[in-house]
């Protein structure tokens, strides 16, 4: 008998522990690489609603667009040895060339996704030293809004050679988590193509940290961008 129980709690534990540790799993990997990766999640947050508005085709410039309008405001008090000054204060989230990387991808992705699922993104660079920056989200389109989700953005983060760090790899895992408080505010520009975001409701306390811009991104102003990343099927 005693045997029986200790095999049956035994048994919850490994459930608890395994229920803890999962998180949603990727569907489709449209591109990886050691320091990049875009793939396809199903979306955890849809409950009983219907599902967003996958597939669909949305040009490789239209996407450009709606990346090169996404502009970070760093807070007010920025400090010299945490904070690169070099920067200005209200900028573009994504340089030419990041836009050129993301966008073809994103349009690949968005065309292969069902409507349950929503497409995530991670980016790590080296910084000095054991330290990485992290930027990582996702997106989804309902209806002709696009939705994109800026969980991290330069996110620092411990490299996965510092063995004293019990968090290393996670970010890898969960790109839809913000890895700490994410400064600044998010805006779009021209700001007559972002919708306000919805009144704060007892389900969104539960995303404290998510950072969403909403984009009318069918009614956007195109600029031509050439992008020639090769995804991996």
């Amino acid at each position: 008998m005693a045997s029986f129980f200790l095999k049956t709690w035994s048994l919850c534990g490994f459930l608890i522990l395994g229920g803890c540790a999962s998180g949603p799993i990727p569907t489709l990997t449209v591109y990886e690489t050691p320091q990049s990766f875009v793939r396809l999640e199903t979306d955890p947050s849809l409950g009983q609603e219907t599902g967003h508005s996958h597939p669909v085709d949305i040009s490789t410039e239209r996407m450009a667009a709606a990346l090169r309008g996404i502009i970070v405001q760093e807070p007010l008090t920025r400090l010299p040895l945490y904070d690169d000054l070099s920067i200005p204060r209200r900028h573009p989230a994504f340089s030419e060339s990041e836009i050129e990387f993301w966008a073809p991808l994103f349009r690949l992705a968005l065309s292969k996704a069902t409507p349950d699922e929503l497409v995530t993104f991670y980016q790590s660079q080296p910084l000095s030293g054991m330290k990485r920056e992290v930027t990582s989200g996702g997106l989804f389109l309902d209806g002709e809004e696009l939705h994109v989700v800026l969980s991290n953005y330069r996110s620092q983060t411990l490299s996965s050679g510092d063995t004293s760090s019990a968090d290393t790899m996670d970010d890898r895992l969960t790109p839809l988590r913000s890895l700490a408080p994410q400064k600044g505010k998010l805006s779009f520009e021209p700001s007559e193509f972002q919708r306000p975001a919805d009144p704060i409701s007892v389900a969104s306390l539960f995303h404290w940290d998510r950072r969403e811009l909403i984009i009318h991104v069918n009614r956007l102003p195109l600029t031509p961008t050439a992008s020639k990343p090769t995804p991996v099927r």
